[in-house]
């Protein structure tokens, strides 16, 4: 699963990935990829890879720091910047736009969440599901 996060700086990209690892059982620390280019996390035996493309300059750093083996891996791929590695970087499955609407206090986030494809149909399809009050 490859999950595009699009927003500008400070967006909550990294904290929306935080809280996604939260939930999903992650105990230890969640921090920011930026330097370290993508970090692993582990939970149930599920891989989580966190990707940030912020600092490449040109698309084909992506390749030349071989992260493409990463997208193969069977995991769930989350990638801030994503742009910033096109044209090589695999299609999204996923996209979720993060933005701070003009005038609101800096804690208010709007999010749009896009299937970009049937495996982000299917994953969507099971969130909009499960968030469904059961009938009265």
């Amino acid at each position: 699963m490859v999950v595009w996060l699009d927003g500008d700086l400070g967006a909550g990209k990294t904290t929306l990935v935080r809280g996604l690892l939260r939930a999903a059982g992650e105990s230890g620390p969640v921090k920011s990829p930026t330097y370290t280019l993508v970090e692993v996390h582990v939970v149930s035996g599920l891989n989580f890879y966190h990707f940030d493309f912020y600092r490449f300059n040109h698309a084909e750093e992506y390749l030349d720091a071989g992260l493409d083996e990463y997208f193969s891996a069977g995991g769930i791929c989350l990638v801030e910047w994503p742009e910033k590695a096109a044209p090589f970087l695999p299609a999204a499955d996923i996209q979720i736009e993060l933005r701070v609407p003009p005038g609101t206090a800096s804690d208010g986030r709007v999010a749009r969440i896009f299937a970009a494809g049937a495996r982000g149909r299917t994953c969507l399809a099971g969130v909009r599901s499960s968030s469904t009050p059961p009938p009265a």
